[in-house]
This record gives structure tokens, C-alpha cells and sequence, in this order.
């Protein structure tokens, strides 16, 4: 058994099909079906049923998937601290949340492989009730969220930043024109939300039960872009994180409604797990997000 096994059945497991996963590797089918046979006679069972064209994992190869994503991460921790080195090289696996990447995140990442060009960070998009779990079986490396203040037992917070949620409509919409709106005002309205596994939207929803208000949801989705260009056509009220809606609030395609009612409050946080050892590729980039740079 080694890591280059191990990567390959990891690759299979997201991607449930033997030709995507050797297309992402750069392998061969055969190499990737040889890599995967040679691992199943070795564990001696099996680790996919083959469905057709999709593979799903058996009993043994789900349990197998946590020993994986660890040991894969301890190679990557390896990689950055063992070698003599100046600067750190290897690999950083960063959930991010969506939002978080609207506005400042990419230059920062820009000017971090400028700064550490041995580093390759690794993006993938995270849910608030599923990235915790990423943390402890070593998926992720470090997780940068956007949700309201929650306690996560297991995790270490090495940042915390205080960040806004607003209502939004076309500047035609008829809340656009009130001086206020609070709970009320919201019924009948059609709302633009967040899809069922966002924090945003249940905490939008609880408010409204809260004042007896029945929530009118016009539309549902985890796409931001959706839900702007559907208030842009004045579809309804979009309800979202400030930073994702800078630019069309500059070109007046959007306004923000004055909202009075209950805050929601949110914090951009950067966590890792408990256990984690927190090195300088680490250390250095959650400095350059902090600092904004």
C-alpha cells in the first residue's frame, strides 16, 4: 500500500467514475484499475461495486476513506515541514466558503503563491454543518467560513472577523422606496434565498416564524449570481452577505433596503482542528488574510 494508491482511490471516491479519476490524475484507465486491484488484494475485499459507468463504495471502502484522507494529509505535512527548506513547500487543502471568495480572497491568494511558489493550495467549497467533519478526517487542512457564531468543540479558531447579512432589491422595487422595513414588511413579498443547508436562510426563516410572518420563497438556490440577477429583474428580495453585492450596489442595480428588524449577526472565521499542527505555510497565509493583504 502507498500514498499514490490511496490518492488515486480518493479521486475515484469524489469523482465515482475510474475515467474521470485517471483524466484528473494524468494516469491511464489500466494504471488507475491496476492501482485499485493491487489495493483491493492486498486489503483483501473489495473497495467499489461497480453500478455501469458510476462506481459507489462498499462497506470496507468507506472505512477505508478516513485512513486515506488522513494519511494523505500527514504526507502534505510532510512535505511542508521535513525538507530544509527557506520557505515552505507542499500542499494546503482550504475550504472556503462561497461568499468569502466575492471580494479580496483571490488577490490574497495571488500575492501568497507570488510570495511562497512552492506552496499549492488546494480550493474547495464548504457548508457550515459538513466542514467540521472535513477538519477531523483530514479532507481539509483549514476551513475559511462564513456563518453566524457557533461553537465547534473540536476545532481551533485562529481568526474572526465580524461581516453583515442585507435585504436587496431593484431600485424600482417598492421597499426600495419605504424608509425602513422590518419582519412585516416582508410578508406577501417574494424572498430570493440561500438553498436549505445555508445558515443565512435559517436564520431568516426562524425571525419570520418569530413574528408570525409566512415567508413567500419565489426562489432557492446556492448560486449568488442567481439570486442577484433574479432581484435585478425585481423577482423579489434577495437576502445575502453584504460582500457578495458590492458591484452591483456601485452600478445602482441593486439597493439595500434599510432593514430595522433583528440583526444576523455572521463572522468570516478561520478554523482548523484541534489536533492540527498549525505550520508557517498555515501561519502565513491566515496572516495575510487578516491583514487583508
Amino acid at each position: 500500500m502507498n500514498t499514490t494508491q490511496l490518492e488515486t482511490f480518493l479521486k475515484i471516491t469524489e469523482t465515482q467514475n475510474f475515467t474521470a479519476a485517471a483524466n484528473l490524475l494524468g494516469y491511464a484507465q489500466s494504471t488507475v484499475t491496476m492501482q485499485i486491484k493491487q489495493l483491493e488484494e492486498e486489503l483483501g475485499c473489495l473497495l467499489f461495486e461497480r453500478l455501469g459507468k458510476k462506481v459507489v463504495l462498499t462497506p470496507e471502502g468507506r472505512k477505508l476513506t478516513a485512513y486515506a484522507e488522513r494519511m494523505m494529509q500527514l504526507e502534505r505535512e510532510i512535505m511542508l515541514e521535513v525538507p530544509e527548506a527557506r520557505e515552505p513547500a507542499g500542499v494546503i487543502r482550504l475550504g472556503v466558503s462561497e461568499s468569502l471568495c466575492y471580494h479580496g480572497l483571490p488577490q490574497i491568494l495571488l500575492e501568497y503563491k507570488k510570495k511562497f511558489p512552492g506552496v499549492d493550495i488546494r480550493l474547495s467549497f464548504i457548508m457550515h454543518d459538513t466542514f467540521p467533519a472535513m477538519l477531523k478526517s483530514g479532507a481539509l487542512d483549514l476551513a475559511y467560513s462564513l456563518n453566524p457564531a457557533m461553537d465547534y468543540p473540536d476545532l481551533e479558531l485562529l481568526y474572526e472577523k465580524p461581516e453583515t447579512l442585507g435585504f436587496y432589491a431593484a431600485p424600482d422595487h417598492f421597499l426600495s422606496r419605504q424608509e425602513q422595513i422590518d419582519e412585516k414588511d416582508l410578508a406577501r413579498v417574494p424572498l430570493l434565498l440561500t438553498s436549505h443547508s445555508c445558515s443565512f436562510r435559517r436564520m431568516l426563516l426562524e425571525d419570520l416564524a418569530d413574528h408570525s410572518v409566512t415567508p413567500q420563497i419565489a426562489l432557492e438556490t446556492s448560486s449568488k449570481e442567481i439570486l442577484k440577477e433574479f432581484a435585478i429583474n425585481e423577482l423579489g428580495v434577495a437576502f445575502m452577505p453584504d460582500m457578495v453585492i458590492r458591484d452591483e450596489t456601485d452600478r445602482h442595480l441593486l439597493t439595500r433596503l434599510n432593514w430595522t428588524g433583528r440583526a444576523f449577526p455572521v463572522f468570516a472565521r478561520i478554523f482548523v482542528h484541534k489536533d492540527k499542527h498549525v505550520n508557517k505555510a498555515i501561519r502565513e497565509l491566515v496572516d495575510m488574510i487578516s491583514k487583508g493583504v
